[in-house]
């Protein structure tokens, strides 16, 4: 079995160096290095390859050397469009009639990037391979509040609001039973694998329990999805500030000052000192901003997502029975969770030490 890797290992790179920290930041305790590998190896000589060109074509590359015998999984995780912001002109110049700037590099960033799926797409069609492949295109998290935008939803990337933490994403084969739907299933990052296991006509039998769900039938025949439950988040390192975050070892209550979320059906609870969030809406004329009216110490809201996805009208002063319902899962998860690890920053790391490369050191 053939196996690539062409990436980096840290985040946050120049797009055309691939160099971190990037030219504009302004952190000096930041270790400086390249941060490009082949397999092993640092790549030297793509200093001026913009990356979502660089990759798309390793991609198409990939795909024109592949026997359509033998099976293939490609995992293309764009660089774009996380920060900095950085595009070719050409793309910059097309939204010049934007007025912020920054929106501008956004969205010409996001159109590199689709011009580069859309070579991927291309390359699979002329090698024969379109036919029996299931495409994922998604994203990890929802738009930063700088440029991008989450409407109608609340928050943004590093929020567990919904602008936060709802993915897009869109499947197409020839492969799927119905075309043309939008679907409304329940689905986790999690779940992919499982079902791409499916997909390939393997088992997940045997192996260490999975989290994750099969969701092939609801995504290709709009069956409902096997997940009725998400857990967004538990994060006892992350307290409300003022407020004592530990149980003292007694796990019968969930301390509301931790900073969690869960999905359970339609309902959907927050506590702990959640980021405040918003509602953001970008047009030509620039982005707009309403603040919710949450006093500063709230630290509880309960939501019907499926009927309030902007998560508008917190409902849980009105259903304190389900209120406790949901802590009570918090609590069932936390006892299963490993205590957090945050170790300080190991200075042996530091690329200046290793040839000027990010890599691996102990």
């Amino acid at each position: 079995m053939y196996s690539f890797q062409l990436g980096f290992l840290t985040g946050g790179e120049d797009y055309w160096s691939h160099r971190r920290p990037n030219m504009y930041s302004q952190d000096a305790s930041e270790y400086h290095g390249l941060d490009l590998r082949d397999q092993d190896n640092p790549v030297l000589d793509q200093n001026g390859t913009y990356s979502t060109h660089l990759f798309a074509r390793k991609a198409t590359e990939i795909i024109s050397q592949h026997d359509q015998d033998k099976p293939m999984f490609l995992y293309l995780s764009f660089q774009a469009v996380h920060a900095p912001l950085q595009a070719p002109d050409k793309y910059v110049e097309r939204y010049r009639n934007l007025k912020n700037t920054a929106v501008q590099k956004y969205s010409a960033m996001v159109t590199a990037m689709d011009e580069a799926v859309g070579n991927v797409t291309i390359a699979l069609r002329d090698n024969g391979l379109w036919d029996n492949t299931v495409l994922i295109f998604s994203t990890d998290n929802g738009a930063r509040r700088s440029a991008g935008s989450n409407w109608p939803l609340r928050g943004w990337k590093n929020t567990l609001w919904e602008g936060g933490i709802r993915g897009v994403c869109f499947v197409t084969s020839e492969l799927l039973e119905k075309k043309g739907t939008t679907s409304e299933a329940l689905i986790h990052i999690s779940d992919w694998f499982p079902t791409l296991v499916r997909l390939a006509r393997g088992s997940t039998q045997d192996t260490k329990p999975l989290d994750g769900f099969d969701v092939w039938n609801s995504i290709s025949f709009g069956t409902p999805s096997p997940r009725n439950e998400i857990l967004h988040n538990i994060d006892p390192l992350k307290c409300a500030n003022g407020f004592s975050c530990s149980s003292g070892g007694n796990n019968s209550a969930f301390i509301s000052f931790i900073y969690a979320a869960i999905r359970s059906g339609d309902w959907k609870l927050l506590t702990g000192f959640q980021d405040r969030g918003g509602w953001k809406h970008t047009d030509i004329s620039g982005s707009h901003f309403e603040e919710p009216v949450d006093p500063p110490n709230k630290h509880l809201w309960l939501f019907n997502i499926r009927n309030d996805p902007q998560e508008r009208t917190d409902l849980s002063e009105k259903y304190p029975s389900l209120v406790q319902s949901l802590l009570e899962k918090l609590i069932t998860y936390k006892m299963t969770a490993v205590p957090p690890f945050w170790p300080p920053r190991d200075p042996t790391a530091n690329p200046a030490l290793h040839g000027d490369f990010f890599g691996p050191w102990l």
